[in-house]
């Protein structure tokens, strides 16, 4: 029940990065569509589709594509969201999103850059496909808990993790990465301040063994902490995350390039297509 490891729990604001009222803040009212890229196995794009947005969610990896289809269905059988929250869910690559310009009022993308080698080609489609005045939300891990996890294990990232951390991100860096792509940065915070003693625990011991004494019992306060929230772990958490926390979340708003007028794309026509391919689970290309 750690990120990477639990999609969704009816208690899951722990899970959550990205603190939803910030984009309330910045004008994204319930009803905005908005594009989870990167989605991974869901759990910010339930959240989204539990506060009243309109949902859609993208990742590369086919198994957590169906995986979110199906916990989506289900929600939305379940009467826990209304079906038309439920956009689609669909494969795709974040350099190479299959949205024409200007279709969302939001997008979210948790923990996704630091996996893509050309990260300013995945931010300038995150752009495109922004509406003037639209907000990003984008998650990479913090500087310093990820710079542990470098020193403690070659394992953890890439190359030798295929498909795995590229780059280390600075705050600095990601921000004037935004800026350079259009984006006006709105604010930051961290998050996660106790998850990261447990990543590195994963990497002193091995990143892939899940059995270790040590690994187990961090693993189980997390999953009680995420459970219960008791205050006690709130507050250490709040205490804790400016300097240890796991992720570093930065909001940015979409500047219109110079001299062009701010106009805004109807997302219903431009997701006609990606809908039906998203419910029949086929591959959506770059040209779709």
């Amino acid at each position: 029940m750690v990120p990477g490891t639990i999609c969704y729990h009816p208690n899951g604001d722990a899970m959550l990065t990205v603190r939803f009222d910030r984009l309330g803040d910045l004008g994204i009212a319930p009803g905005s569509l908005v594009l989870d890229a990167g989605a991974g196995f869901g759990r910010h794009a339930f959240e989204l589709a539990r506060r009243g947005h309109r949902v859609v969610a993208l990742d590369y990896a086919a198994d957590e594509v169906e995986g979110t289809r199906d916990t989506f269905a289900a929600m939305a059988e379940a009467g826990e969201i209304p079906a038309e929250r439920y956009v689609g869910v669909l494969r795709g690559d974040a350099t190479a999103l299959p949205f024409a310009d200007a279709t969302f009022d939001a997008i979210v993308t948790s923990e996704v850059l630091e996996h893509i080698p050309n990260d300013t080609g995945a931010l300038a489609e995150l752009y495109r496909v922004l509406r003037p005045g639209g907000v990003l939300a984008a998650t990479v891990p913090s500087w310093l808990p990820e710079k542990i996890n470098w020193m403690l294990s070659d394992d953890y990232h890439a190359p030798a993790a295929v498909g795995g951390h590229v780059r280390i991100y600075s705050a600095t860096e990601l921000k004037a990465k935004l800026r350079a792509a259009g984006f006006g940065v709105a604010g930051s915070h961290h998050a996660h301040a106790l998850h990261s003693p447990y990543w590195w625990l994963k990497c002193a011991v091995g990143v892939n063994d899940e059995d270790h004494p040590l690994v187990r019992r961090y693993r189980k306060f997390l999953e009680w902490d995420i459970i219960t929230q008791p205050r006690s772990t709130k507050l250490a958490e709040r205490v804790l995350s400016p300097v240890l926390g796991k992720s570093l979340v930065l909001y940015a708003v979409k500047r219109p390039p110079p001299h062009s007028p701010a106009t805004q794309a109807a997302p219903s026509r431009s997701l006609t297509g990606a809908r039906s391919l998203a419910r029949t689970g086929d591959e959506v290309s770059a040209t779709a």
